[in-house]
Formats: C-alpha cells, structure tokens, sequence
C-alpha cells in the first residue's frame, strides 16, 4: 500500500489574489508513483483551475515539460521468491504500466534497468534505497539526493522497509 501525499496546489483568481485551489490526497497513482503535478511546453497558465497532476499518465513528462512526484519501492526480498525470468517479466509489465516500456533498452545488469533523456531530481525520504548503474552502484539514506542525466539506471531496495523518494524530472526540451 502506498503512504497518502497530501496535496497543497496554489492559485491566483482573477483579481490576481492567491488562494488554494487544491488541498487533499494526491490519487493520480500509476503503479508505484504518485502523480502531484505536470507541466508541458511554454507558457504556464497559474489561474486555469485544471488539476495538471491528475493528466499524469507516464514514466516521463512531456516534451519541454516538468513532472512533480512520489514513488515508492518495496523492499526487493517482496520479490526473492520469483525466478530470474519471472522479475523480468514482471518489471516489464510494470514499466509498460507506466507507458515506459520504451524506456528499457538494456536490463542486463537488472530488469528494472531503464533510461530516459530526463534530468531527474530524487530526494530519497525514507528507507534505504541503491541506485543501480551499469558500472557501479551507489545506497542512498535519508536526504541523499541524486541528479539523474539521462543513464540507464534501477532503483533496488536492500533495506527491511519500504523507500519513499521524492523526484522531480524535467524534459530534454526536445
């Protein structure tokens, strides 16, 4: 069961006063990521009452667009009882539940190997978390923050407890 992330989203009305347009649970939830907003191209739009966390529906944001989310990933023993071939069938499943399976050119190292052109600001905030690259791996406590630039990567929980990270990506712009 994924933690509730609640949800604070400002706006200007039409006098130019600010105020909330949203206060509650982010329920945008695609697999294990929850969904708290999206931007795309261009201008941004501070006073169209739209929900932009609710038009989320995959891995990556939108072309010249940023994407505000959660995630969280239970602990890999969860997992210790499926064959090799059984998790990369399953992180196969759960990546094209994302619309990401595009986004997995090479899962030799791990299947959940993926890679997008995306600059990712994660903030883990709980748990224990390893970031798995293709020649080297790097365990992340509390706070510790990775700047992803377009790798192919895994995210792989050694720890007893599920990790919750916060990221942040952004579009390559193309």
């Amino acid at each position: 069961m994924l933690r509730q992330i609640r949800r604070i989203v400002t706006t200007n009305d039409a006098q130019g006063k600010s105020g909330v347009m949203i206060d509650g649970i982010a329920d945008n939830i695609i697999t294990v990521l929850t969904e708290c907003w999206i931007t795309g191209k261009g201008k941004v739009n501070h006073t169209d009452g739209i929900d932009h966390g609710a038009r989320s529906t995959q891995l990556e944001p939108p072309e010249g667009g940023t994407l505000f989310r959660y995630f969280e990933i239970p602990p890999e023993s969860e997992f210790a009882h499926l064959s090799d071939d059984e998790k990369r069938k399953a992180n196969a499943e759960w990546f094209a539940a994302m619309n990401g399976a595009h986004l997995q050119p090479d899962t030799s190292v791990h299947p959940a190997m993926h890679k997008s052109p995306t600059t990712d600001y994660i903030i883990l905030l709980s748990g224990e978390i390893t970031l798995v690259l293709e020649k080297e791996e790097r365990t992340l406590k509390p706070f510790d923050c990775v700047i992803q630039r377009g790798t192919n990567h895994a995210w792989v929980n050694r720890g007893k407890e599920n990790a919750l990270l916060m990221a942040v990506l952004v579009s390559d712009g193309s």
